[in-house]
């Protein structure tokens, strides 16, 4: 992987991550890497760089920058969703692994190592899905899902329509992680100063829904380098990819759809642009976030134009891969 940026967010109050379903009492926990550069896109907009952005990405080919999807992290630990060829380790007696989503980093690298875990070490937070380090008593988890509850009320007063709606609530020094992958040092050069400016923009307008009500916003941490999410994971020449993003293929992509550990999701959303509002976009299959490719050389993807029929202009869902190599098996 080449360099990046590693931006952490820590929330200011409750994030809404609409789940596919659109369904006001579920929530999603991963903020979604297209639904990301959408934000970012967006951003750029209003800081007068969409044209030249949108060149060096949805239309270049070979895209200056790149996202991961947006993962939780505690403190200095940052989780991931394990690569599904490594994860759950063997059934244990105090552990159900699989009812963990994320995993630290480091526990990745231990099992594509091929050094077990140890089931006394570890427990798995309910609410969050997360595999976190024993303690006792158990501490609690980067966030829990949440329902508020409000109300609409028209002009006069004379109806009002009661609704409860999901969120994310995040615990004391937790939040969300993600990096920005540049394609190279010229991409890094021209790239680091937009996109610090566009995350800042977004961190005190809001990511996700409900940012009328203050919902999203966030404090933001930007480092240049990928830290640990740089992984030694596997040996140079080996042709097997963990994705941390959405990842629509490209006509190029050489994937061996028969081999691997895939999934798949469909992605869909609303239009928000000045020339219309909430128009729905056309939906997209893609490879969901921990899936583990077999292909000849890296998946790179491609932007889709999801546009409405009859939209004034193209719409873009960003499928593009943020992969790590690894191997295809835990070493021995």
């Amino acid at each position: 992987m080449t360099t990046g940026l590693l931006i952490r967010l820590r929330p200011m109050g409750p994030w809404r991550v609409g789940p596919d379903s659109g369904d006001r009492d579920r929530v999603d926990r991963i903020y979604h890497s297209d639904s990301l550069y959408s934000a970012v896109t967006s951003a750029m907009g209003r800081l007068g760089m969409l044209d030249e952005w949108l060149e060096a990405t949805a239309r270049a080919s070979e895209p200056a920058v790149r996202f991961s999807s947006c993962f939780p992290y505690q403190g200095e630990t940052l989780l991931v969703v394990p690569p599904r060829n490594l994860w759950p380790p063997p059934p244990s007696s105090k552990v159900r692994w699989k009812g963990a989503r994320f995993v630290p980093l480091g526990v990745v690298e231990s099992l594509a190592a091929g050094r077990p875990l140890s089931e006394d070490d570890w427990i798995i937070d309910g609410s969050s899905e997360c595999l976190l380090p024993f303690v006792s008593p158990p501490a609690p988890g980067p966030f829990r899902v949440s329902v508020r509850s409000s109300a609409g009320v028209d002009r006069e007063g004379a109806a009002v329509s009661p609704h409860s709606t999901a969120c994310l609530e995040f615990t004391p020094g937790s939040g969300l992680w993600c990096v920005a992958q540049f394609s190279n040092d010229a991409a890094r050069e021209q790239w680091t100063a937009p996109l610090s400016a566009a995350f800042r923009l977004l961190a005190d307008s809001g990511f996700g829904g409900k940012r009328s009500q203050g919902w999203g916003r966030a404090e933001v941490a930007i480092t240049e380098g990928l830290g640990e999410v740089h992984l030694h994971t596997a040996e140079a020449g080996e042709q097997v990819y963990w994705l941390l993003s959405l990842f629509h293929p490209a006509a190029s992509d050489t994937v061996e759809w028969s081999q691997g550990n895939y999934t798949l999701t469909t992605r869909g959303g609303r239009v928000e642009s000045d020339a219309r509002w909430g128009d729905h976009k056309k939906q997209t299959r893609m490879v969901a976030e921990g899936s583990v490719l077999v292909a000849a050389a890296e998946p790179r993807g491609t932007a889709a134009d999801v546009a409405p029929e009859g939209f004034p202009h193209p719409v873009y869902r960003a499928g593009f891969a943020l992969a790590i190599p690894i191997p295809l098996k835990a070493a021995s």
